[in-house]
């Protein structure tokens, strides 16, 4: 059996439901092809099908209907067809629990492997062809570019033109308006015809070009020209605001990639130079400006600067980096020259992952969307029977004038177009992907962005989702010694260990700016501490249990201990000589978000548990200050155990977490949810992923899927509101077929309209 394979294509051109479905429903039919994504706002088109596939075929195909089509970089990558070839026949992240050398767990320490990632940089699109998008009046133009210069566009004007001459000569000579407006007509029908023909070859019959040449071609026919030729202008008109509308939802998430600077300034051998950032490889070091953008994604090795991360995560507020900190290409540097070494190529970096990410998404249907579809290849057929019965019917039967009732059946035909129906929903979907993308809030696929609005319990990990994923230094107590001195002392004793414990001592001895003391004969013991010569004087830090070896604790040094661990603390202890000179308590605080963002979840009735491998006194004491249920001291297979009885209680949950050691629970809830801080990770795994880390934005998610759905169901009552009135009103000779052609493509645009206030950021309640 051949392997089967994924094969991405940009697809230019598109720009409304009906040009996906006739794209889908003509690459479906092609041999080897065993299923079809299309994604009219990404531009894009996914096939998945053997590997004896002429992919060549499937590309000469797509053009055929009158759309460019290049294959995206993968396998075998084909080159990109120009339209006027395609026609002419040829065949052309571990988590680990680690041990310190103080002897405490460490629920901190985290270590994630590296993520390879494949280069997905699109090859050139297809140029020229030009008099094959004209023949078969498609072209659409450029994804960028004034809409008049495109060539739906110039048709458009050009039939516009005609219709006015085709005015002013049956004003001036009256006996030769029908022809005039005929004429004027055909400019604009000649391409839809075409682009009907060709659709129903490729399986689509019922497309809404062939019921407009039907509509058009029988208007004529009962000497109705003068509408024919409106109708057919304005269902350009339609056409190419459906046009406009669907590009601004497209450049949404594609004007990210702008964010990225052309060049960077690349150093080699003490010296720097412009280089196109493109060309920058993993490993380089480049040299970042005060006030630049960063051009790559990567990790400062020197400096220390405030980086605007908005562009990208939404974060309002500039975050302090220093020495061994991620930074993300095309963020902003703040106050001081920074030197980073690259990480990811440019077609690998966040940013260019998070639009493939989404482009991805939006090719993948929700629920709604894929019952829509499937309602549509019945609806459009029943609406041509149905305009036909209305044709026939009153003539035969009733006795009615055939003129009169064949106007109305064309009316019919053009009030029953789907587009507007069909679009409601991928609209929606597309412009709230690109809405949470700009925010940090990615999700993979309309299904997964549908089935947040449903979520009604939130089972969150501890360490580094509810807390920041390092301890921090919450507590200096001095037995007989200031808190300077024991502060001093100990980070003396912690300089050059990179365990997490004494991180947080160095960090907090840097934050307040004391001198640190050299220290000589450093000794580690492992499981205990470390012991040191610190200015002249003998010193040791270490757990109390291993303090407790080497003198006598007394009661109440002891109770202060002991006070510190039940508040899940972890507590190292200094000795200078022979005498506890004090003690340092240090703990994973939660997120400064934490508790806002926890309220948002519960105000909006969920229900949340914390998970956590953690022990249950540290685990109680964070759960406690926030306020929520606690589950502790557990393995992977329990957390997936608890996320399978809250669902089988009837509750729908979502997972949050690091993506890694949570992967069974991931897997086993309705929504894994990854939180950022590892960007590998909140981008390869789990449903969806909170870039910059906020636990609010999980309340977010929730919010603006429900958003969405709202303006999904908004988009039908329209869609098919309209279409109910205009049916009622034409049935009773009110309405006639102008105001039948704006029922659909007025419906079309409100309906892109109403979508695209998405993007928009949601008001506060």
């Amino acid at each position: 059996m051949a392997e089967t394979t994924q094969t991405r294509y940009r697809v230019e051109g598109m720009d409304c439901a009906s040009c996906a479905a006739k794209i889908d429903t003509a690459v479906r039919r092609m041999p080897g092809v065993e299923d079809v994504s299309v994604s009219v706002t990404a531009g894009t088109m996914t096939v998945r099908h053997n590997g004896e596939s002429d992919l060549s075929a499937i590309a000469r195909k797509v053009t055929g209907l009158g759309y460019s089509a290049s294959q995206l970089a993968g396998k075998a990558a084909a080159p990109a067809l120009e339209p006027e070839a395609a026609c002419c026949g040829h065949d052309h992240h571990t988590h680990e629990h680690r041990t310190g050398h103080h002897g405490h767990a460490d629920p901190a320490a985290h270590t994630h492997p590296a993520h390879s990632h494949a280069s997905h940089k699109p090859m050139a699109s297809a140029e020229g062809g030009a008099s094959q998008q004209d023949l078969h009046g498609h072209g659409h133009g450029p994804a960028t570019g004034a809409w008049w210069a495109s060539r739906k566009g110039k048709l458009t004007i050009l039939s516009g033109a005609a219709l006015v001459v085709a005015y002013v000569l049956g004003h001036l000579v009256p006996s030769i308006a029908p022809y005039a407006f005929i004429v004027a007509m055909l400019v604009g029908l000649v391409p839809i015809a075409r682009r009907a023909v060709m659709a129903a070859m490729a399986g689509t019959p019922f497309s809404i070009e062939m019921l407009m040449t039907i509509a058009a071609v029988g208007a004529v026919i009962i000497d109705a020209g003068e509408e024919a030729a409106a109708v057919v202008f304005l269902f350009l008109v339609g056409e190419l605001l459906e046009g406009v509308a669907a590009g601004k939802a497209r450049q949404s998430i594609q004007s990210l990639a702008a964010l990225v600077p052309k060049d960077a300034l690349l150093e080699e051998s003490g010296q720097t130079r412009a280089v196109p950032a493109e060309n920058l490889s993993v490993g380089a070091t480049i040299l970042v400006r005060p006030g630049d953008r960063i051009s790559a994604d990567g990790v400062i090795l020197s400096g220390e600067s405030a980086i605007d991360e908005a562009p990208m995560t939404g974060e309002s507020t500039p975050v302090r980096k220093g020495v061994d900190d991620n930074v993300f290409a095309g963020t902003i540097n703040g106050d001081a020259a920074l030197r980073v070494r690259v990480t990811a190529a440019a077609a690998d970096n966040t940013i260019a992952r998070v639009v493939k990410l989404v482009e991805e998404a939006q090719e993948s249907k929700a629920p709604t969307e894929r019952f829509i579809d499937r309602f549509s290849r019945y609806y459009t057929p029943g609406v041509v029977v149905a305009g036909a019965l209305v044709a026939i019917i009153p003539p035969l039967l009733l006795g009615g004038a055939w003129a009169e009732w064949v106007y109305k059946g064309l009316a019919i035909l053009l009030i029953g177009c789907p587009c507007a129906l069909v679009i409601s929903t991928p609209a929606a979907i597309a412009a709230s992907l690109s809405a949470g993308a700009r925010r940090g809030l990615l999700m993979k696929g309309g299904a997964v962005l549908e089935t947040l609005g449903t979520v009604n319990a939130v089972a969150l990990d501890k360490t580094g989702t509810l807390t920041e994923g390092k301890p921090k230094v919450t507590d200096i107590i001095g037995f007989g010694h200031s808190q300077i001195d024991v502060l001093t002392y100990a980070a003396a004793l912690e300089t050059g260990s990179n365990h997490p414990l004494a991180k947080a001592i160095l960090d907090r001895a840097a934050a307040d700016k004391l001198p640190i003391p050299a220290a000589s004969d450093a000794r580690a013991m492992g499981g205990k501490g470390v012991t040191a010569t610190v200015g002249g004087k003998a010193a040791f830090l270490g757990s109390p249990r291993a303090a407790g070896e080497r003198l006598t604790l007394s009661a109440e040094q002891t109770a202060r201990i002991t006070a510190l661990n039940d508040e899940g603390k972890t507590v190292s202890v200094l000795i200078l000589g022979e005498t506890l000179a004090g003690a340092i308590a240090m703990r994973d605080e939660p997120r400064a978000d934490a508790k806002s963002g926890l309220k948002a979840l519960t105000d909006a009735g969920v229900r949340i548990v914390m998970l956590t491998g953690d022990n249950r006194r540290t685990a109680t004491a964070i759960g406690s200050e926030l306020g929520i249920e606690v589950r502790a001291e557990l393995m992977p297979q329990d957390k997936q155990r608890i996320v399978g009885d809250l669902k089988k209680a009837g509750l729908v949950v979502a997972k949050v977490g690091d993506g890694i050691n949570d992967a069974p629970a991931l897997a086993a809830a309705d929504i894994g949810i990854a939180m950022g801080g590892g960007t590998d990770v909140a981008l390869e795994t789990a449903d969806a992923a909170v870039l910059h880390g906020r636990v609010g934005d999980v309340a977010e998610m929730i919010k603006l899927s429900k958003r969405t759905m709202g303006n999904i169901r908004q988009n039908i009552t329209i869609a098919l509101g309209l279409k109910a009135v205009f049916l009622v009103t034409t049935i009773a000779g009110i309405t006639g077929l102008w105001p039948a052609i704006l029922a659909d493509t007025g419906a079309t645009v409100l309906v892109t309209l109403n979508a695209l206030r998405l993007l928009a950021p949601a008001r506060s309640a």
